[in-house]
Formats: C-alpha cells, structure tokens, sequence
C-alpha cells in the first residue's frame, strides 16, 4: 500500500476509535480523577474498578498481540532502556495536581468539551501550549537537562519492562514469559474488580472497562501493525502515521500540543493530521455525538475568576508534567501499563499521590472556610 493511503487510514482509524472512546467515556462517565475523587472523599470503588478493569484488558490484549507476532513491543515509548525515575516522579505528581485543579485529566477535558463545557475549552489550549513548550520550547531545556539528566536516569540492558527483569526465569521465552506475567497481573486485577457486587451489576462501569481497554489493543494493532510500512524517503521501515514514529496507542497530553502546531501551521504542506491529532478530534465528536442522543448538551462557564485560574494553572501542570511523565491517566495509566512498563507504574503512582494530596489540602481548605 502507497505510504500516503497507509497514513490516511491509520488516521483515519485513529478517529474512529477516539468517535468509540468518546462516546463511551460520556455515557459512562469514565473519569480517573473522578474515580481517584470517589474513593478518598466517598469510599466509593466503582469507577475505580472499571479503571482496572480497562489496564486488565488492555495488558492482556496488547501482550497476546506481541505473542502472536502482530506487535512488536520493544518499538514505543515506553519499554525503552532509560528510566528518568525523577521525571516519571516530577511529571506524575505535576500532573496529578493539575488534573485535580482542572476538575479532570486530559481525556475528561476532551469528553467535556464535546459535552459543551466551555472551561474546558480554555483547559485544552492553556495545556497543549504548556505541552508544546515542554515538548520542544523553554520548559524542554528543564526537562531535558534537570530531570531527565544522565544522574537521575537508570539505563536498563534488555528494557525496563518486568518481564525483561525476569528474562529467562522458568525457561520461557520472553515472548512467553511476557504473555505470563501479563495474564498473572491481569488476573489478579479482574479478581479485584468483580469480587465486588455492585460493581458486577454496574452496566456503565463493565462497559467503559472493556470498551477502553480494547480501544487501547486496537490502538496498538493499528499502529503497530497496519501501520508498519516503508518510509518512501528512507526506504526504510518504521511506523507511519505517529508523531513518534514508532507504535503508539492512546495517550491525550502531547497529541494537544501536536493539534496546536497543526492549526499554528496549517498551511505547512509537511505538518500532518497523524493518529494522535486524530484520536483528540474523534474523542471529542464522539462526546458530542452521546451529548446530542442523550440530549445532555449544555454549555458551562467558569463560575467565578478564581475558578478560571484554578482551571488554568491545572491545565499548565497538567501539559508540563503529562510530557515529563511521557503520559496521562490514560497514556501511562492504561496504554503504558499495557506494556508492563515500569516507569508507566511509577508514573502512574506519582499521578495518583499527587491528586490524593491535592484532594487533601482542598478538603482541609474548605472545611475551614466552613
């Protein structure tokens, strides 16, 4: 296939599962920071579950790919040698506390946009620019040279996944050792998730797990299989249609700054929609598409000034630590993870204690305004 026709249908592919994601997402209610907010302000598991009912899926269906041959899982941003620990950590917890002051990660900012929000609006350009300068600007020097500094970065010989640490235990090949430890962690995970019987007889919840963690399979099969072609220039190949150009999946943070340079750039003939910048639109239609059946359109406005810039210094930290961390909720939390990557746990981690403290301090500011 012509290498132009393979970019337009990876692309193309990409909006289609972001029409999916986004519809979804809206009917359910998926929400990280919202399943983070109802298990320490409520005690409430549900929306929590399906989180790990979507990492469960998503492991096991992006590993059983990588076993069958059809992915090769050493190709993406995530399973690589290095391992900044510090900027997994930093760009964890500056995203955790940005996703809580914008009242949503970056999946939930493009959900509420195609919902009508306008706030979230506002938090889509403040965190893609925050992105873009983190990515290639001013805020990059800092990530670079301070937190992704040689001091700070662990270099691993055969990769920082968990299966590459265990390489040649029980005498498996890594391909099986990997398609192992990924069903184990899987296992124990869907263990957890439906022991609970309110959550066994949430339909919302069951659906946004599965239907997001095989989007998250499907992402990877599209970029790393359909879209592994040769470079018409290089004759090499490698994998069209990525902003990387290596395999990629689901992830929310630097596609918003790369659909920022596409509208800065419009008329630069090299500058391309690619599955990331597609996924973004699709998510967003999709949202809108529920928001119209559902008849649950409605615009929003910030509620007061200090509203607003609660929104954008949220969003601000949710662009710089989102590219530090090499990943949101969804780009560590569930597609990095779907590689038993360790620095997407760590990452992960950073995100969730970040937006726990921040829940904390905004408990204790109320209650004394009380």
């Amino acid at each position: 296939m012509d290498a132009s026709v393979l970019i337009k249908t990876i692309v193309w592919w990409g909006f289609g599962l972001g029409v999916v994601f986004g519809f979804v997402g809206n009917k359910t209610n998926f929400c990280t920071m919202g399943a983070v907010s109802d298990v320490v302000n409520m005690g409430h598991w549900g929306r929590m579950r399906a989180w790990i009912l979507a990492m469960a899926v998503a492991m096991v269906g992006t590993n059983l790919l990588a076993y069958l041959g059809y992915v090769d899982m050493t190709k993406n941003i995530y399973t690589g040698n290095n391992f900044p620990w510090l900027a997994y950590i930093v760009g964890g917890l500056c995203f955790g506390v940005g996703m809580t002051l914008a009242s949503g990660c970056a999946n939930r900012t493009l959900v509420r946009i195609g919902g009508g929000n306008l706030r979230s609006v506002v938090v889509f350009i403040f965190l893609g620019f925050a992105a873009m300068t983190t990515l290639r600007g001013i805020l990059g020097a800092f990530r670079v040279n301070v937190l992704q500094a040689p001091a700070v970065t662990v270099q691993f010989e055969h990769g920082q996944t968990l299966p590459s640490l265990l390489s040649g235990m029980g005498g498996l090949s890594q391909g099986a050792l990997q398609l192992s430890v990924a069903c184990g962690l899987a296992l124990a995970m869907l263990v957890f998730v439906f022991k609970d019987g309110s959550f066994r007889k949430s339909l919302d919840n069951n659906l946004a797990g599965l239907a997001i963690g095989l989007i998250v399979v499907g992402g990877w099969y599209v970029t790393g299989h359909l879209g592994y072609g040769e470079n018409p220039d290089t004759l090499e190949m490698t994998f069209l249609g990525t902003n990387s150009h290596l395999a990629e999946s689901m992830s929310f943070v630097a596609p918003t700054a790369y659909t920022l340079e596409y509208w800065a750039y419009w008329t630069d003939a090299s500058n391309i929609i690619t599955f990331g910048v597609a996924t973004l639109f699709g998510v967003a239609i999709g949202s809108f598409l529920y928001a119209m059946i559902n008849k649950s359109f409605r615009w929003e406005a910030f509620s007061s000034v200090q509203d607003m810039i609660y929104h954008i210094i949220g969003a601000i930290l949710m662009g710089f630590g989102g590219v530090t961390a090499m990943g949101c909720t969804i780009g560590q939390g569930i597609t990095g993870l779907s590689t038993l990557s360790l620095g997407s746990l760590l990452a992960l981690a950073s995100i969730i204690t970040g937006s726990v403290i921040t829940m904390k301090i905004q408990y204790k500011i109320l209650m004394r305004e009380d």
